[in-house]
């Protein structure tokens, strides 16, 4: 007796997981492109480049999905200003993405684990797996022409996670130019290798800041670390971004107005970078 439930539970099993696999494909079915932002190690600016990269292909008319799969760390809402009581609507049974502008949807873990933004996320591994993977499945995207994928710094769960069931996902990989990230830049790097994940380039972020009274680029960590890295392992290099304060503050209270202001030596850089997107297709 105890034989035939624990088959009945296994076929229950295949069915549902049979299941969501057609769901994912019929969601990613209506997707051109999907780009994960990953990153070898926190504090370099990954979230950052996944919003502000979304913002910038909607801008340009093309319609954009912007999906927060940090389950531990989710900072997208905060960068966009989407704070309080925000959850996402729910349509002939799945979750429909918060709209952000007229041609961008955004959708964050975070949207959905309750008021208290605060609560720590405590899972294992199969549990975030099964997470993301519904996540994914039960999110009612419509047809777009980027999902971009902010998954959490390092190789772990999460990425893998994606990589698996997003197959032709390709990567976008931000650093920092200081040794102590390229190092974990490398791991990242070898990671996508491994799971035959296409690496769309590296980002080289905060690579210097424009002294505000004399104009001279001061290198806060050092120079060229990124375009050596992405050199060495025969990578294109999209971007050097610098540090600039401003974009700190306007971060903090979910301002993205800076994207419109190219008198910042940042906003053409970023651009530059979109460019580079676009064109590789």
């Amino acid at each position: 007796m105890v034989i035939k439930k624990q088959n009945i539970s296994d076929d229950a099993r295949k069915k549902k997981k049979h299941l969501q696999e057609h769901e994912i494909k019929e969601r990613l079915k209506h997707i051109t492109n999907k780009i994960l932002v990953m990153s070898g190690k926190g504090g370099v600016g990954k979230s950052s480049v996944a919003a502000y990269l979304s913002v910038a292909l909607a801008k340009r008319d093309y319609r954009v999905g912007l999906m927060d799969v940090d389950l531990h760390g989710p900072s997208i809402p905060r960068m966009l200003g989407l704070k309080g009581s925000i959850h996402p609507g729910i349509q002939k049974g799945k979750a429909t993405p918060i709209n952000y502008l007229p041609n961008m949807e955004v959708i964050s873990i975070e949207m959905l684990t309750g008021e208290n933004k605060d609560t720590a996320t405590i899972w294992r591994g199969p549990l975030k797996t099964g997470a993301i993977r519904q996540f994914i499945a039960d999110i009612e995207w419509g047809d777009l022409d980027y999902l971009i994928i902010d998954s959490p710094p390092g190789t772990g769960d999460e990425p893998l996670t994606v990589a698996q069931t997003i197959s032709d996902a390709k990567a976008l990989i931000v650093t920092t130019p200081q040794e102590i990230s390229l190092a974990d830049v490398r791991k990242a790097i070898n990671f996508c290798r491994q799971v035959h994940m296409e690496i769309l380039g590296m980002v080289e972020n905060m690579s210097g800041l424009t002294c505000p009274y004399c104009g001279k680029i001061i290198d806060l960590f050092k120079t060229q670390g990124g375009i050596v890295t992405a050199k060495k392992e025969n990578l294109r290099l999209l971007a050097t971004l610098p540090f600039e304060p401003e974009l700190v503050k306007e971060g903090d209270v979910g301002d993205i107005s800076f994207l419109d202001n190219d008198e910042l030596l940042i906003t053409r850089e970023f651009n530059k970078m979109v460019d580079e997107i676009v064109k590789i297709g």
